[in-house]
């Protein structure tokens, strides 16, 4: 199994600031926000499948794009997992014909360009031997993270989240956890914020990793435009023991 990172930012600017996406061999779509642009037609007609963590804009704002683009090249409808909540914030707010056309509709409802799969925390989806589970998490919308299991080991997604106790106990079953990758959206100095908006903190974060039993390889996605290398020498000075990276746009996870 291999992901490649598309995007990991809080927010845009400039050719290194895609929001949440990562394409999984090539078929497979975790979110779909700014980062889906590099990706040729070519490339997005491949993806079959596309797993959502929730329905905040910077996590789905690509996906109407995609349908749009690719579904008269394509000869079966993409699929889209998420959770009955996301799919009605996103058939209300964005696939409502006022914002978007129904793809789910179009050409016709038998045999439509897009369609919906429902998930819940718990589920496992298996494609070709890969098996993606859905996590808990913990956000202003309904949310989820996603374990990504090749056989061989683990990658595991946080979403958009903050403090989850319930996330760790499912984390620390997984054996052969390889990476995790884990937001912190903002510095010290806006914990309220972060708070406010349940995302973490650099100080959030350190307290929620101690509650993580294995050693994975860390990265930190979601961080702030404008605050990465503050946040960034935060992390380092509350979880240094970790050896948590930035996660970075084309970044290859081979597992």
């Amino acid at each position: 199994m291999i992901v490649k990172v598309l995007g990991c930012s809080g927010g845009i600017g400039g050719r290194h600031l895609h929001t949440t996406s990562m394409v999984v061999d090539n078929d497979i779509l975790v979110d779909a926000g700014t980062g889906v642009g590099e990706l040729t037609i070519a490339e997005m007609a491949m993806i079959d499948h596309v797993f959502l963590t929730h329905s905040h804009l910077d996590h789905i704002c690509c996906l109407p794009f995609i349908v749009d683009t690719v579904g008269e090249m394509r000869n079966r409808p993409l699929v889209v997992y998420a959770t009955r909540a996301t799919e009605e914030l996103i058939r209300s707010h964005i696939f409502n014909w006022a914002i978007w056309p129904d793809f789910t509709t179009i050409p016709d409802r038998v045999n439509p360009f897009m369609r919906f799969e429902n998930v819940e925390i718990g589920d496992t989806v298996e494609l070709n031997g890969r098996k993606i589970t859905v996590l808990p998490a913990r956000h202003t919308v309904p949310a989820v993270g996603y374990q990504l299991d090749s056989g061989h080991g683990s990658l595991v997604f946080t979403g958009d989240t903050t403090v989850n106790d319930e996330f760790w106990r499912v984390v620390n079953a997984i054996p052969q956890l390889r990476y995790l990758i884990i937001e912190t959206a903002f510095s010290n100095s806006e914990r309220r914020l972060a708070e406010l908006s349940k995302h973490l903190c650099p100080s959030m974060l350190a307290d929620e990793l101690q509650k993580l039993q294995s050693r994975p390889e860390i990265f930190i996605t979601h961080l702030k435009p404008g605050q990465i290398e503050l946040t960034m020498r935060e992390i380092a000075e509350y979880v240094g023991q970790y050896k948590p990276r930035m996660l970075q746009n084309n970044h290859c996870f081979d597992f």
